[in-house]
């Protein structure tokens, strides 16, 4: 305690903090002159990019007279919803859409297995040849299609396999796929060794370390593998209609359309219709997996 008839001086803040101005309110609603520019900028390439599933919405609530004698107005005069049910039932895409569903999940199921275990060993691994059989990827990346689709047709009637789902299957999802190797490779090589190491301690297996901890791991490049696959799956025209030539029950969504398209005459709202119907799966596997599809794409620019 202080003695009695002590002087004690006033606390005083710091000249620095005293002479310190007051903080200036920031103003809040009125944006700068760039910042308008820019926001009009996105709004119209926004509308420019969102123009054509807007316009086929629209022409799939018309009529085919309507959708070339009604210019570039978007709201139908009278919805014709049957378009729909038309393209569904009595077109017979109820039975296209199954075998896309079937086709598509089983080429991502493979092409997600194998390019994982085909990355899995070049990102971990050195061995005699590495550099020769990526090389050997990286041609087979720039083929065209067209060049390998008689081999594959060769090959899987020589299994028996031309005329049925399986046959498709394989024939998608049985190539190099280097895109997805390299990104699964590029992914597994900065894993950490001892996470392997942990797992051999605990007794765990090769193939157990891959599926239990190193393919959980990967799930943001998993998902970016998935919506590539997806896409190129459920779009893709050649190779189906090659393989379903004879058998018009296993046509797929791409290959359907061309029912619309007649000797004398195109149904051009069927065809609209059917391209939303089609449309509806592909937004909603991206709606789903978008933020690990961006997270894969973002830790890629930081590398």
């Amino acid at each position: 305690m202080m003695a009695a008839g002590t002087d004690v001086e006033p606390l005083t803040a710091p000249e620095s903090v005293a002479a310190k101005p007051p903080l200036r309110s920031r103003r809040i609603g009125r944006p700068r002159p760039g910042q308008v520019g820019t926001a009009l900028v996105l709004a119209v390439l926004a509308g420019l990019w969102i123009y054509p599933f807007v316009w086929l919405i629209s022409a799939s609530l018309k009529t085919s007279s309507e959708i070339f004698g009604g210019g570039l107005d978007l709201i139908p005069e009278a919805p014709v919803w049957e378009n729909y049910s038309r393209a569904w039932t009595e077109v017979g895409f109820a039975t296209y859409f199954a075998n896309s569903v079937l086709i598509t999940v089983g080429t991502v199921l493979l092409i997600v297995v194998r390019s994982a275990l085909a990355g899995y060993v070049l990102g971990r691994y050195d061995f005699v040849g590495k550099k020769l059989l990526i090389g050997i990827f990286l041609v087979t990346f720039f083929l065209p299609e067209g060049y390998t689709i008689i081999p594959i047709t060769q090959l899987t009637d020589q299994l028996g396999l031309l005329n049925s789902h399986i046959g498709v299957i394989l024939g998608l999802g049985a190539g190099g796929q280097i895109a997805a190797t390299l990104l699964y490779a590029g992914y597994f090589r900065r894993l950490p060794k001892e996470l392997e190491e942990s797992a051999r301690i605990d007794g765990a297996g090769q193939f157990t370390i891959f599926f239990r901890v190193m393919l959980p791991l990967a799930w943001p490049i998993t998902a970016t593998v998935v919506i590539l696959t997806f896409l190129f799956a459920w779009n893709v025209y050649l190779l189906p209609l090659v393989f379903t030539l004879s058998e018009p029950e296993l046509r797929t969504l791409a290959v359907g359309m061309t029912v619309f398209v007649g000797e004398q005459s195109t149904d051009w709202s069927g065809m609209a219709a059917a391209a939303v119907i089609s449309l509806l799966p592909v937004i909603a596997v991206f709606v789903v997996l978008q933020r690990k599809f961006v997270d894969s794409i973002a830790g890629a620019v930081k590398q």
